[in-house]
Protein backbone atom coordinates (compact mmCIF):
# COMPACT_ATOMS: atom_id res chain seq x y z
CA UNK A 1 0.00 0.00 0.00
CA UNK A 2 0.62 3.70 -0.82
CA UNK A 3 1.91 6.01 2.09
CA UNK A 4 -1.18 8.27 0.94
CA UNK A 5 -3.42 5.54 1.12
CA UNK A 6 -1.48 4.24 4.67
CA UNK A 7 -1.48 7.94 5.83
CA UNK A 8 -5.44 7.99 4.62
CA UNK A 9 -6.63 4.81 6.68
CA UNK A 10 -4.88 6.02 10.03
CA UNK A 11 -6.99 9.67 9.58
CA UNK A 12 -10.11 7.80 10.50
CA UNK A 13 -8.71 7.47 13.71
CA UNK A 14 -11.50 10.28 15.23
CA UNK A 15 -14.32 8.17 13.33
CA UNK A 16 -13.03 5.12 15.08
CA UNK A 17 -13.69 6.60 18.53
CA UNK A 18 -16.69 7.67 17.05
CA UNK A 19 -18.22 4.84 15.92
CA UNK A 20 -16.81 2.63 19.40
CA UNK A 21 -18.97 5.56 20.93
CA UNK A 22 -22.10 5.70 19.47
CA UNK A 23 -22.12 1.75 19.35
CA UNK A 24 -21.71 1.68 23.27
CA UNK A 25 -23.85 4.46 23.85
CA UNK A 26 -26.67 3.42 21.89
CA UNK A 27 -26.19 -0.37 23.62
CA UNK A 28 -26.53 1.13 26.72
CA UNK A 29 -29.38 3.08 26.52
CA UNK A 30 -31.47 0.82 23.82
CA UNK A 31 -29.89 -2.71 23.86
CA UNK A 32 -33.04 -4.05 22.27
CA UNK A 33 -32.25 -2.68 19.14
CA UNK A 34 -31.06 -4.35 16.47
CA UNK A 35 -29.42 -1.51 14.47
CA UNK A 36 -26.80 -2.02 17.12
CA UNK A 37 -25.74 -5.33 15.22
CA UNK A 38 -25.18 -3.14 12.38
CA UNK A 39 -23.05 -0.92 14.61
CA UNK A 40 -21.20 -3.33 15.67
CA UNK A 41 -19.91 -4.22 12.90
CA UNK A 42 -19.16 -0.91 11.29
CA UNK A 43 -17.30 -0.50 14.28
CA UNK A 44 -15.16 -3.80 14.01
CA UNK A 45 -14.49 -2.97 10.10
CA UNK A 46 -13.12 0.52 11.12
CA UNK A 47 -11.02 -0.75 13.74
CA UNK A 48 -9.49 -3.17 11.45
CA UNK A 49 -9.07 -0.80 8.58
CA UNK A 50 -7.40 1.85 10.99
CA UNK A 51 -5.20 -1.05 12.74
CA UNK A 52 -3.76 -2.23 9.37
CA UNK A 53 -3.04 1.94 8.45
CA UNK A 54 -0.70 1.69 11.77
CA UNK A 55 0.98 -1.37 11.00
CA UNK A 56 2.77 0.46 7.91
CA UNK A 57 4.12 -1.80 5.15
CA UNK A 58 2.78 -4.65 7.16
CA UNK A 59 -1.54 -3.49 7.04
CA UNK A 60 -1.48 -4.84 3.78
CA UNK A 61 -0.25 -8.03 5.24
CA UNK A 62 -2.62 -8.04 8.15
CA UNK A 63 -5.61 -6.66 6.17
CA UNK A 64 -4.86 -10.04 3.86
CA UNK A 65 -4.50 -12.16 6.81
CA UNK A 66 -8.15 -10.76 8.02
CA UNK A 67 -9.67 -11.16 5.03
CA UNK A 68 -8.59 -14.84 4.69
CA UNK A 69 -9.71 -15.65 8.54
CA UNK A 70 -13.06 -14.30 7.25
CA UNK A 71 -13.60 -16.53 4.80
CA UNK A 72 -12.14 -19.38 6.84
CA UNK A 73 -15.04 -19.05 9.31
CA UNK A 74 -17.11 -18.84 6.38
CA UNK A 75 -16.12 -21.96 4.36
CA UNK A 76 -16.21 -23.79 8.56
CA UNK A 77 -19.65 -22.40 9.63
CA UNK A 78 -21.62 -24.70 7.44
CA UNK A 79 -19.63 -28.09 8.34
CA UNK A 80 -19.85 -26.50 12.01
CA UNK A 81 -23.85 -26.12 11.68
CA UNK A 82 -24.20 -29.09 10.24
CA UNK A 83 -21.72 -30.85 12.96
CA UNK A 84 -23.69 -29.00 15.25
CA UNK A 85 -27.23 -29.73 14.39
CA UNK A 86 -26.44 -34.04 14.15
CA UNK A 87 -25.13 -33.57 17.74
CA UNK A 88 -28.11 -31.80 18.89
CA UNK A 89 -30.59 -33.88 17.75
CA UNK A 90 -28.59 -37.04 18.97
CA UNK A 91 -28.33 -35.38 22.13
CA UNK A 92 -31.89 -33.62 22.34
CA UNK A 93 -34.60 -35.32 20.64
CA UNK A 94 -35.58 -34.54 16.70
CA UNK A 95 -37.68 -31.71 16.73
CA UNK A 96 -38.25 -28.48 13.87
CA UNK A 97 -36.50 -26.40 16.33
CA UNK A 98 -33.55 -29.17 16.78
CA UNK A 99 -33.15 -29.05 13.15
CA UNK A 100 -32.42 -25.54 12.97
CA UNK A 101 -28.77 -25.21 13.26
CA UNK A 102 -28.45 -28.60 10.16
CA UNK A 103 -30.95 -26.75 7.88
CA UNK A 104 -28.94 -23.43 7.69
CA UNK A 105 -25.64 -25.36 7.49
CA UNK A 106 -27.13 -26.91 4.58
CA UNK A 107 -28.26 -23.62 3.07
CA UNK A 108 -25.31 -21.91 3.65
CA UNK A 109 -23.21 -24.54 2.60
CA UNK A 110 -25.34 -24.61 -0.68
CA UNK A 111 -24.93 -20.84 -1.31
CA UNK A 112 -20.90 -21.00 -0.90
CA UNK A 113 -20.97 -24.24 -3.31
CA UNK A 114 -23.13 -21.88 -5.71
CA UNK A 115 -20.84 -18.73 -5.38
CA UNK A 116 -17.43 -21.17 -5.77
CA UNK A 117 -19.18 -22.32 -9.01
CA UNK A 118 -20.23 -19.00 -10.26
CA UNK A 119 -16.54 -17.82 -9.91
CA UNK A 120 -15.41 -20.68 -11.42
CA UNK A 121 -17.50 -20.91 -14.47
CA UNK A 122 -17.45 -17.24 -14.80
CA UNK A 123 -13.55 -17.21 -15.13
CA UNK A 124 -12.43 -16.09 -18.89
CA UNK A 125 -15.93 -15.81 -19.80
CA UNK A 126 -17.41 -12.39 -21.08
CA UNK A 127 -21.18 -14.03 -21.33
CA UNK A 128 -23.30 -14.15 -18.50
CA UNK A 129 -26.10 -17.14 -18.95
CA UNK A 130 -29.80 -16.99 -16.89
CA UNK A 131 -27.82 -19.71 -15.09
CA UNK A 132 -25.34 -17.83 -14.01
CA UNK A 133 -27.56 -14.88 -12.90
CA UNK A 134 -30.04 -17.96 -11.06
CA UNK A 135 -26.28 -18.99 -9.08
CA UNK A 136 -25.35 -15.00 -8.37
CA UNK A 137 -28.86 -14.19 -7.03
CA UNK A 138 -28.53 -17.85 -5.11
CA UNK A 139 -24.83 -16.74 -4.16
CA UNK A 140 -26.52 -12.96 -2.86
CA UNK A 141 -29.20 -14.67 -0.83
CA UNK A 142 -27.14 -16.40 1.20
CA UNK A 143 -24.55 -13.94 1.68
CA UNK A 144 -27.20 -11.41 2.76
CA UNK A 145 -28.62 -13.82 5.29
CA UNK A 146 -25.56 -14.89 6.21
CA UNK A 147 -24.57 -10.95 7.37
CA UNK A 148 -28.38 -11.02 9.71
CA UNK A 149 -27.91 -13.97 11.27
CA UNK A 150 -23.61 -13.32 11.66
CA UNK A 151 -24.89 -9.53 13.16
CA UNK A 152 -27.44 -10.99 15.05
CA UNK A 153 -25.17 -13.30 16.88
CA UNK A 154 -22.08 -10.99 17.16
CA UNK A 155 -24.47 -8.43 18.92
CA UNK A 156 -26.05 -11.17 21.18
CA UNK A 157 -22.45 -11.77 22.81
CA UNK A 158 -21.37 -8.75 22.79
CA UNK A 159 -24.28 -7.06 25.17
CA UNK A 160 -23.40 -10.19 27.54
CA UNK A 161 -20.31 -8.53 28.16
CA UNK A 162 -21.58 -5.11 28.37
CA UNK A 163 -21.15 -3.74 32.42
CA UNK A 164 -24.19 -3.45 34.46
CA UNK A 165 -25.18 -2.81 37.68
CA UNK A 166 -25.49 -5.20 40.72
CA UNK A 167 -28.09 -3.16 42.40
CA UNK A 168 -31.74 -4.32 41.47
CA UNK A 169 -35.22 -4.05 43.18
CA UNK A 170 -36.65 -6.69 41.40
CA UNK A 171 -34.68 -10.02 39.40
CA UNK A 172 -37.54 -11.81 37.29
CA UNK A 173 -36.39 -15.22 36.06
CA UNK A 174 -37.76 -16.55 32.78
CA UNK A 175 -38.88 -20.41 33.10
CA UNK A 176 -37.95 -22.60 30.15
CA UNK A 177 -40.09 -26.15 31.41
CA UNK A 178 -39.47 -29.08 33.91
CA UNK A 179 -37.94 -32.37 34.21
CA UNK A 180 -40.68 -35.27 35.24
CA UNK A 181 -42.83 -32.45 35.69
CA UNK A 182 -41.68 -30.72 38.56
CA UNK A 183 -37.82 -30.62 38.76
CA UNK A 184 -35.61 -28.28 37.04
CA UNK A 185 -33.78 -28.66 33.58
CA UNK A 186 -29.98 -27.80 33.49
CA UNK A 187 -30.96 -24.80 31.51
CA UNK A 188 -33.73 -23.53 34.12
CA UNK A 189 -31.07 -24.62 37.20
CA UNK A 190 -28.35 -21.96 35.08
CA UNK A 191 -31.15 -19.59 35.34
CA UNK A 192 -32.03 -19.57 38.50
CA UNK A 193 -28.18 -19.95 39.78
CA UNK A 194 -27.54 -16.37 38.12
CA UNK A 195 -30.41 -14.79 39.72
CA UNK A 196 -28.98 -16.22 43.06
CA UNK A 197 -25.55 -14.77 42.45
CA UNK A 198 -27.42 -11.55 41.21
CA UNK A 199 -29.48 -11.74 44.64
CA UNK A 200 -26.35 -12.41 46.75
CA UNK A 201 -24.46 -9.42 45.22
CA UNK A 202 -27.10 -6.62 45.86
CA UNK A 203 -26.37 -4.66 49.28
CA UNK A 204 -30.30 -4.48 49.69
CA UNK A 205 -31.49 -7.64 48.53
CA UNK A 206 -34.20 -7.81 45.77
CA UNK A 207 -37.21 -9.61 45.55
CA UNK A 208 -36.95 -12.36 42.77
CA UNK A 209 -39.72 -13.18 40.24
CA UNK A 210 -39.53 -16.88 39.13
CA UNK A 211 -41.77 -16.53 36.27
CA UNK A 212 -43.78 -19.80 34.11
CA UNK A 213 -47.31 -20.99 34.30
CA UNK A 214 -48.14 -25.00 34.24
CA UNK A 215 -48.00 -26.97 31.34
CA UNK A 216 -49.99 -29.40 31.13
CA UNK A 217 -47.72 -32.37 31.24
CA UNK A 218 -46.34 -30.78 34.90
CA UNK A 219 -47.24 -31.55 38.12
CA UNK A 220 -46.59 -27.88 39.46
CA UNK A 221 -45.37 -24.10 37.45
CA UNK A 222 -42.56 -23.80 36.87
CA UNK A 223 -42.63 -20.94 39.23
CA UNK A 224 -43.40 -23.03 42.12
CA UNK A 225 -40.26 -25.36 40.70
CA UNK A 226 -37.96 -22.61 40.87
CA UNK A 227 -39.85 -21.46 44.15
CA UNK A 228 -38.58 -24.45 45.34
CA UNK A 229 -35.24 -24.76 44.12
CA UNK A 230 -34.37 -21.05 45.67
CA UNK A 231 -35.40 -21.82 49.12
CA UNK A 232 -33.10 -24.66 49.39
CA UNK A 233 -30.31 -22.53 48.05
CA UNK A 234 -31.34 -20.08 50.97
CA UNK A 235 -33.02 -17.42 49.71
CA UNK A 236 -36.29 -16.53 51.70
CA UNK A 237 -39.71 -17.05 51.40
CA UNK A 238 -40.58 -13.19 51.98
CA UNK A 239 -38.01 -12.22 48.68
CA UNK A 240 -39.79 -14.40 46.49
CA UNK A 241 -43.26 -13.30 44.61
CA UNK A 242 -44.49 -15.85 42.42
CA UNK A 243 -45.80 -15.47 38.51
CA UNK A 244 -47.61 -18.64 37.65
CA UNK A 245 -49.74 -18.02 34.83
CA UNK A 246 -47.68 -16.90 31.81
CA UNK A 247 -47.03 -19.39 29.19
CA UNK A 248 -45.10 -17.41 26.87
CA UNK A 249 -41.99 -14.68 27.40
CA UNK A 250 -44.38 -12.03 26.45
CA UNK A 251 -46.56 -13.55 29.35
CA UNK A 252 -43.65 -14.00 31.43
CA UNK A 253 -42.25 -10.11 31.32
CA UNK A 254 -46.27 -8.67 31.09
CA UNK A 255 -47.42 -10.45 34.22
CA UNK A 256 -44.15 -9.76 36.05
CA UNK A 257 -44.58 -6.28 35.70
CA UNK A 258 -48.23 -6.24 37.06
CA UNK A 259 -46.57 -7.82 40.64
CA UNK A 260 -44.08 -4.82 40.06
CA UNK A 261 -46.42 -2.13 39.69
CA UNK A 262 -48.75 -3.36 42.03
CA UNK A 263 -46.18 -2.92 44.54
CA UNK A 264 -43.82 0.14 44.40
CA UNK A 265 -43.19 -0.08 40.64
CA UNK A 266 -39.49 -0.65 41.49
CA UNK A 267 -37.11 1.26 39.23
CA UNK A 268 -34.21 -1.33 39.42
CA UNK A 269 -34.97 -4.54 37.57
CA UNK A 270 -33.38 -7.56 36.22
CA UNK A 271 -34.57 -10.03 33.63
CA UNK A 272 -32.78 -13.33 33.97
CA UNK A 273 -32.85 -16.05 31.38
CA UNK A 274 -29.99 -17.87 28.95
CA UNK A 275 -27.45 -15.72 27.39
CA UNK A 276 -29.12 -16.80 23.65
CA UNK A 277 -32.48 -15.63 24.92
CA UNK A 278 -31.29 -12.13 26.64
CA UNK A 279 -31.71 -10.19 23.47
CA UNK A 280 -35.25 -11.24 22.50
CA UNK A 281 -36.43 -10.64 25.89
CA UNK A 282 -35.14 -7.09 25.82
CA UNK A 283 -36.94 -6.40 22.75
CA UNK A 284 -40.10 -7.62 24.46
CA UNK A 285 -39.73 -6.01 27.83
CA UNK A 286 -39.76 -2.53 25.63
CA UNK A 287 -43.00 -3.81 23.89
CA UNK A 288 -44.63 -4.30 27.44
CA UNK A 289 -43.06 -1.10 28.77
CA UNK A 290 -40.64 -2.76 31.42
CA UNK A 291 -37.55 -0.92 32.01
CA UNK A 292 -34.87 -3.93 32.84
CA UNK A 293 -31.21 -4.95 32.39
CA UNK A 294 -30.34 -8.16 30.76
CA UNK A 295 -28.34 -10.30 32.15
CA UNK A 296 -27.51 -14.02 30.55
CA UNK A 297 -27.26 -17.68 32.18
CA UNK A 298 -24.22 -19.79 30.50
CA UNK A 299 -25.83 -22.78 28.46
CA UNK A 300 -24.16 -25.83 26.80
CA UNK A 301 -22.15 -25.16 24.25
CA UNK A 302 -23.59 -27.55 21.75
CA UNK A 303 -27.33 -26.15 22.72
CA UNK A 304 -26.25 -22.64 21.52
CA UNK A 305 -26.05 -22.70 18.02
CA UNK A 306 -29.35 -23.97 17.07
CA UNK A 307 -31.21 -21.85 20.31
CA UNK A 308 -29.51 -18.52 18.90
CA UNK A 309 -30.45 -19.42 15.38
CA UNK A 310 -33.72 -19.69 17.01
CA UNK A 311 -34.19 -16.82 18.27
CA UNK A 312 -33.08 -15.10 15.34
CA UNK A 313 -35.97 -16.78 13.72
CA UNK A 314 -37.96 -15.63 16.09
CA UNK A 315 -37.08 -12.00 15.80
CA UNK A 316 -36.52 -11.92 12.19
CA UNK A 317 -40.18 -12.81 11.74
CA UNK A 318 -41.53 -10.13 13.62
CA UNK A 319 -43.29 -7.79 11.22
CA UNK A 320 -40.72 -4.83 11.22
CA UNK A 321 -37.83 -6.27 11.07
CA UNK A 322 -39.48 -8.73 8.77
CA UNK A 323 -40.21 -5.38 6.45
CA UNK A 324 -37.08 -4.03 6.43
CA UNK A 325 -35.21 -7.30 5.93
CA UNK A 326 -37.18 -8.07 2.99
CA UNK A 327 -37.16 -3.79 1.51
CA UNK A 328 -33.08 -4.67 1.95
CA UNK A 329 -32.57 -7.64 0.13
CA UNK A 330 -34.80 -6.55 -2.77
CA UNK A 331 -32.10 -3.43 -2.72
CA UNK A 332 -29.59 -5.46 -2.22
CA UNK A 333 -30.30 -8.35 -5.47
CA UNK A 334 -31.86 -5.63 -7.59
CA UNK A 335 -29.10 -5.47 -10.32
CA UNK A 336 -29.23 -9.31 -10.44
CA UNK A 337 -33.08 -9.25 -10.48
CA UNK A 338 -32.79 -6.53 -13.70
CA UNK A 339 -30.63 -8.48 -15.76
CA UNK A 340 -32.90 -11.77 -14.71
CA UNK A 341 -36.25 -9.75 -15.84
CA UNK A 342 -34.64 -7.92 -18.65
Amino acid sequence: MTEAMLETMRSIGPVLVGAWLVTIVSVLLRPQKYGNGFLLMFSLLVTVIFIAGCLGDAGATFMLVCFLLVMLVLLLVPALLIVNGIQMIRRESLSLAHCLSLGLGLFVGLGEVAAIAYVLVLAGNTSVSNVDLWVLLLSLTVFYFSFLVLSFVMYSVFIQFMPHRMSFDYVIIHGCGLIGGEQLTKLLSNRVDKAIQIYERCERKPIIIPSGGQGADELVSEAEAMRRYLVGHGIPEDHIILEDRSATTSENLAFSKEIIDSRDGGKRTALVSSNYHVYRCLRLAKKVGLRCTGIGADVAFYYWPSALIREFVAVFLTKEFLLWSLAGYLLFVSPTLLLLLG
